[in-house]
């Protein structure tokens, strides 16, 4: 079973709508607590998972929320007219996720390193969204109608700064008291398919590092004393996953030609797992994949979710005007 597999290499699963079909494949019927809907737009799909009890809870291991995935892998294209339907889309969800008065104060914070582009997503969106609070003081006169008071930080990882990266915004929240918190992060995927072309939006906050095998502390309501809403995009693919692929499409190979169909008769079911165990030794079984043009893929996408973020923090500005404002 896939959820075996998993389970066997420690690999967490960070989208929730991978979690949910997870699950329901091991089950083999829907998932008691979980409410799933979809939409269809012309660049794009949008799957909501909703869970709602705490059986489900357990079920999948995300905890009760709302989970919005964002699919396109037009994205990877390069099309404008794709980038801008996404962005659009996700700021109407982002929307749908917090109901704010126009005075409100949003803190933006771009989790992962810096240095290493797979786990950059964060602090890049960081580097292209509109930050606002200091006009309210300073330059007033800048600002539009619609305009929320909008400060950001990227705070770095545990490995640069020897400070746990929950302890830096809890600081940061205690001082400016935000309304709202929202936090971008790379996520791991269970599909290559899925690197930067998916968008995952929860308002359940987040546990920086869990795709990749590092526990840090949970940044979410519970933990900073504001709401918390988590924007990521799958930036890596965990070796394992990969090679589980190859192997099983190889093995199925076998067993559509009949002179090879006994050798896949006579593998021991443990077969598949033994053999990633052996090749992925080096790494202690914790090998993660990136293409190599991720450095683009982590700009434009970026950029999406900065753009979505700005629409949804200030209602009076479109697309158009967000890239006139960081221009």
């Amino acid at each position: 079973m896939q959820l075996d597999f998993y389970k066997a290499f420690s690999i967490n699963v960070d989208l929730a709508v991978e979690a949910h079909d997870l699950v329901r494949g091991q089950t083999g019927g829907e998932i008691p607590g979980v409410i799933v809907d979809r939409e269809k737009y012309e660049n794009s799909s949008v799957t909501t998972v909703k869970v709602v009890e705490e059986q489900a809870e357990q079920l999948i291991g995300k905890p009760r929320g709302n989970y919005i995935t964002i699919d396109a892998p037009v994205l990877r294209d390069n099309s404008r007219t794709a980038q801008q339907e996404v962005a659009e889309i996700l700021a109407k969800k982002l929307s749908s996720l917090f109901n704010l008065p126009e005075n409100a104060n949003i803190l933006l914070v771009g989790l992962g390193n810096w240095n290493a582009t797979p786990d950059s997503l964060g602090p890049k969106v960081i580097d292209h969204s509109m930050v606002t609070r200091h006009l309210f003081k300073y330059a007033p006169e800048e600002l539009g109608e619609g305009m929320r008071s909008v400060s950001a930080i990227a705070p770095g990882v545990l490995g640069i700064t020897g400070i746990e990266t929950a302890e830096i915004i809890k600081g940061i929240v205690e001082k400016i008291q935000p309304e709202l918190m929202i936090v971008v992060d790379s996520l791991a995927a269970g599909s290559v398919d899925r690197i930067a072309t998916t968008i995952q939006i929860a308002d359940t906050g987040i546990n920086p590092g869990s795709g990749i095998g590092n526990k840090r502390a949970a940044i979410n309501q519970e933990s900073m004393g504001v709401p918390v809403i988590a924007i990521g995009i799958p930036t890596v693919v965990h070796a394992a996953v990969i090679a589980q692929v190859t192997v099983e499409q190889f093995l199925e190979q076998l067993k559509m030609n009949p002179v090879l169909d006994q050798i896949y008769k006579n593998l021991r079911p443990d077969f598949t797992e033994s053999i990633i165990n052996q090749v992925l030794k080096p790494f202690a079984g914790n090998l993660m994949v990136t293409p190599k043009e991720i450095d683009t893929l982590i700009l434009t996408t970026s950029k999406i979710i900065a753009g979505g973020i700005s629409m949804a923090l200030h209602p009076s500005i479109d697309f158009d005007d967000f890239n006139m404002y960081l221009n």
